[in-house]
């Protein structure tokens, strides 16, 4: 059997591949500490837990569900928009309920992509939005980011590239992986950017209310709903990585031609996750005190172990990773990772598989518990 073409367009995703590699040296013996992956060890929201629990035995709850989610879903994502942002939304047409906001990267691809569409997609930035544009068939642009502009995307260099096939442009903040925020001013030249250039942004939000004490969406600048579409998910803000709930907002338009890949990929999430979000959607300030308090004190020893590595890093950075700049002279990023994966069974993300302008840098994850980030501390 041969594969479809549009596989030897892609590699298999990094930390699918360097994992199995930890998970040997794990099976060898070797007790490794995993600071490359944000995947949320603390508990979800007792309230969702519940919820969850409370309906698995109610006589519909293991039925088909909608494929744009329980109306009360909706209204619950709504009124945190609204809420939490300031960002009045339609709850019938201008969201829809995803299976993670990783998904939605899909289906926006193919609603709005055509084979031989241009992407403008960040360097550094999540590797999925290059891959995917590559599995749709349409032309990955990179564009720069880079620390001496904050990681925002420099509009001035945008406007000197050849614009012409571009349709679509990946943004990413709070930005993973670099942890950066962005200003209303700069979102409102975003939008203005992308009305001059018939070009759709999509900002990818799911770190907005991780250590981050002013959070924004691009939905905040007025007229955004013309060019923008937002994804979010309670995969980081509700630790609920493993129930797989996104969102993706925009105007009625947009959000129905998403629908229209969407309904005809998979259905409904499980009726029990749902109430569940919905239930973790109404959280109140207490949550998202403790929450920061959490990630807060881990940052604190991480910051300790990072200093011990003579790399820089931004103590306002916002998201569950510390970016940080290796020292002059030190070893090419995987190679440097490598070494102390070896050296001190501590497993670091190299700046790299986020794009060629992460060469130099290594993300550390805060998804660890504070005894294990001084345990990593100790080692060295």
């Amino acid at each position: 059997m041969i594969v479809a073409d549009r596989l030897h367009t892609v590699k298999e995703y990094y930390f699918s591949k360097k994992l199995r590699e930890v998970r040997q040296l794990i099976a060898e013996g070797r007790p490794i500490i995993n600071m490359g992956i944000g995947s949320p060890d603390l508990p979800p929201p007792p309230e969702a837990v519940e919820e969850l629990k409370s309906v698995l035995l109610q006589p519909n709850a293991h039925q088909y569900q909608s494929y744009q989610g329980l109306p009360e879903l909706r209204e619950a994502m709504t009124a945190f928009y609204s809420g939490r942002f300031g960002v009045q939304l339609d709850p019938q047409t201008e969201i829809l309920p995803l299976i993670g906001s990783k998904e939605g990267i899909m289906h926006i691809s193919l609603a709005f992509l055509n084979v031989g569409d241009a992407v403008l997609i960040p360097n550094p930035g999540y590797p999925t939005y290059t891959s995917v544009t590559k599995l749709v068939g349409a032309e990955p642009i990179m564009y720069n980011l880079g620390e001496e502009n904050g990681w925002l995307p420099n509009l001035s260099e945008l406007e000197q590239m050849d614009l012409s096939k571009v349709k679509l442009m990946w943004l990413s903040y709070p930005n993973m992986p670099t942890g950066a925020t962005i200003t209303q001013e700069a979102m409102t030249d975003l939008v203005a950017f992308a009305k001059a250039h018939d070009i759709l942004l999509v900002n990818d939000n799911p770190y907005s209310f991780v250590l981050n004490p002013n959070p924004t969406s691009i939905l905040q600048v007025e007229g955004a709903k013309e060019v923008a579409l937002e994804l979010n998910s309670l995969s980081k803000t509700f630790n609920m990585a493993g129930w797989r709930v996104g969102m993706v907002m925009g105007s009625a338009k947009h959000i129905l031609a998403v629908l229209k890949v969407k309904s005809n990929m998979d259905s409904g999430m499980f009726y029990g996750v749902q109430k569940g979000a919905i239930a973790a959607l109404k959280s109140g300030k207490e949550w998202f005190s403790q929450l920061d308090e959490a990630y807060a004190g881990r940052r604190e020893v991480m910051f300790q172990l990072i200093d011990k590595l003579s790399c820089t890093y931004d103590k306002n950075a916002a998201g569950m990773f510390v970016w940080a700049k290796l020292p002059e002279g030190s070893k090419p990023s995987e190679e440097f990772i490598d070494e102390v994966l070896y050296d001190k069974n501590i497993f670091i993300a190299p700046g790299t598989i986020f794009g060629s302008n992460g060469e130099g840098y290594i993300r550390f994850s805060l998804c660890v518990e504070k005894e294990k980030i001084e345990e990593a501390l100790q080692r060295f």
